[in-house]
């Protein structure tokens, strides 16, 4: 005698419920589409729209992404401490105007608009592209380094800094008219053009070594270039 299943049959997402259909990756979307699935999908930590393109991550490891990212965020909350008028972001919507991107980055650092920063904080998220930001990535043929690489490019994020865990690299790009040019470090050590005294010491943030990286850091932070940064963006703050 045949038998017929019960298993029960799959839920539909709460968005579909809402008549909203819900994100997938590889979907082409216009901004205003891919927000309004995206709020609509509140169960979904991370989702980029990359010229026009959904991106939705995969189960993230620790070794490929949590840990170094907790280690990056460690470097840039150190400097948003000694560095009024700053503001560090971790996985934060960004609003990119004319841009057919709405991008997610690992992790961001922006001069606050109350301190003369270029961008603006519209219905709480980021609006216009931060002056630095960093990415995560598993190795160079990862989306950092290409269609988001060139969309951060054409939107004018002055610093893109991309750490290569697979490839135990970190590349620091600096925006020209033209691309993104590699910053050479000096005596191995990045020093950032757009945020003075933010040093780092790409070996030793790749080996792990957070006392090392936190060492360097605060002789940038020590330096003559980083106290008068300091005062410009206490003299912009608005009153």
């Amino acid at each position: 005698m045949s038998t017929t299943s019960t298993a029960p049959l799959p839920s539909a997402p709460p968005s579909l419920e809402r008549g909203i259909p819900p994100l997938q990756p590889g979907d082409h979307l216009s901004v205003e589409e891919f927000h309004r699935r995206y709020l609509a999908m509140p169960d979904v930590k991370k989702a980029e729209l990359i010229d026009g393109v959904v991106y939705m991550p995969s189960p993230i490891s620790i070794e490929g992404h949590g840990s170094p990212h907790v280690d990056f965020a460690g470097w840039l909350a150190f400097y948003r401490a000694y560095t009024p008028g700053v503001q560090a972001g971790d996985n934060s919507t960004v609003f990119l105007p004319g841009s057919k991107s709405e991008p997610q980055p690992d992790l961001l650092l922006r001069i606050l608009p109350s301190h003369g920063g270029r961008t603006a904080t519209v219905d709480k998220y980021v609006a216009g592209p931060p002056e630095h930001i960093d990415e995560i990535a598993t190795s160079s043929v990862s989306y950092d380094l290409h269609s988001k690489l060139r969309e951060y490019h054409k939107a004018g994020v002055l610093e893109y800094v991309v750490w290569r865990v697979w490839d135990r690299a970190i590349d620091w790009f600096v925006h020209t008219d033209a691309e993104y040019q590699n910053l050479k470090p000096e005596a191995g050590i990045y020093r950032s053009r757009v945020f003075p005294g933010l040093w780092l010491d790409a070996d030793a943030m790749i080996a792990g070594d957070m006392q090392r990286v936190l060492a360097v850091l605060q002789q940038g932070l020590a330096t003559p270039e980083h106290a008068a940064f300091c005062e410009k963006l206490r003299n912009a703050a608005v009153r």
